[in-house]
């Protein structure tokens, strides 16, 4: 019964961390009466023996209350918290909230809830966390990475801590001169002044259906790109400012008249600025690692029976409505979330 009660305990577990904060009459007096209130009720933080912190302070049928369980559920809460709980009165009010807790956690326990598949999910979720946090809290730090790797993870990043100047067109691609010629007055007079009027022309006249999807859009590339023919770098490079066009360029059998609509500029950092960053990424990619060795240790130790034939009847309703009315338990039995 009492493994009952603690796991539908744990299903209701938001709801008694809500109860823990809620304000009594006690709870509204300002920090500084609260630590008045305290130094009056005795001195704090008195070493205390296993056999005081096994003191029971309240009892609720057959499950008791402990001088440990009360004092660290008031200890996880923030400084600005713990202090409004530091005379016996206010003690008191956190300890009903507990026995508010215990009382609605066997209600819930008998009432079957504790069977409820979603309560389990929710248990095995907050036992594989904890779990998780237990393997890997003896694993390696940022600081423990050397900084002969992060070296290495800078040098063979170049591209992501480096990066040239970039600058980003549209383009009306076009086969003949003579419509290239046609189409490039247009787009350097007013129709192509404006984003909207060059898009139009590149939906009306561009013969490059790739690009002529996004209205024309190149994206960004460097001087150095070879997804944009030459030319169309050079010239694209040429241009002053967002907004300036030029055309017709003759490249690879066609004629291009673009118009510049962004660019950035290089970007250069050291190792010292992008240190941090890297300890971190690395740092990340060895726990994440070192979570999954773990797992695959217990999955060879485990009997795992996958039935192929039954994971076809799985049927996934991608419509909205489904998504809207359970996404947020899905996201908490997630696997992938876990930490």
């Amino acid at each position: 019964m009492r493994f009952r009660v603690r796991l539908a305990a744990l299903a209701v577990a938001v709801l008694g961390a809500a109860a823990g904060c809620q304000e009594s009459p006690v709870d509204r007096k300002s920090p500084e009466a609260a630590a008045a209130a305290a130094k009056a009720d005795g001195p704090a933080l008195v070493p205390q023996t296993t056999e005081e912190l096994a003191q029971v302070v309240a009892r609720v049928d057959d499950t008791p209350i402990t001088v440990k369980q009360l004092q660290d559920s008031i200890n996880r809460q923030s400084p600005y918290i713990r202090v409004r709980y530091a005379s016996r009165e206010q003690k008191r009010a956190f300890l009903d909230n507990l026995i508010r807790f215990e009382v609605l956690a066997r209600e819930a326990a008998r009432r079957g809830l504790d069977r409820d598949p979603e309560v389990i999910q929710t248990m095995k979720s907050a036992m594989i966390t904890k779990l998780l946090r237990a393997q890997l809290a003896s694993g390696i730090k940022p600081d423990d990475i050397p900084e002969s790797e992060l070296k290495a993870y800078y040098g063979a990043n170049q591209d992501r801590f480096n990066k040239p100047e970039e600058v980003r067109v549209s383009a009306i691609v076009l086969k003949k001169k003579p419509q290239a010629d046609d189409v490039a007055r247009l787009a350097h007079g007013e129709q192509g002044q404006s984003n909207k009027g060059f898009r139009d022309l590149v939906g009306k006249f561009s013969t490059d259906e790739d690009s002529k999807l996004r209205g024309g859009d190149l994206r960004y590339f460097g001087r150095s790109s070879t997804e944009v023919p030459r030319p169309v770098v050079d010239a694209a490079f040429q241009l002053a400012r967002t907004g300036d066009v030029a055309g017709p360029i003759e490249a690879g059998g066609a004629f291009y008249v673009i118009k510049q609509t962004g660019r950035r500029g290089a970007v250069s950092r050291s190792f010292d600025q992008v240190k941090r960053e890297i300890q971190n990424d690395l740092y990340k990619e060895k726990r994440e690692g070192a979570q999954r060795e773990f797992v695959d240790g217990l999955k060879v130790g485990a009997k795992i029976e996958v039935f192929e034939d039954n994971l076809k009847k799985v049927r996934v309703d991608t419509s909205s409505r489904a998504g809207s009315e359970s996404d947020q338990s899905d996201q908490r039995s997630d696997p992938r979330r876990m930490p």
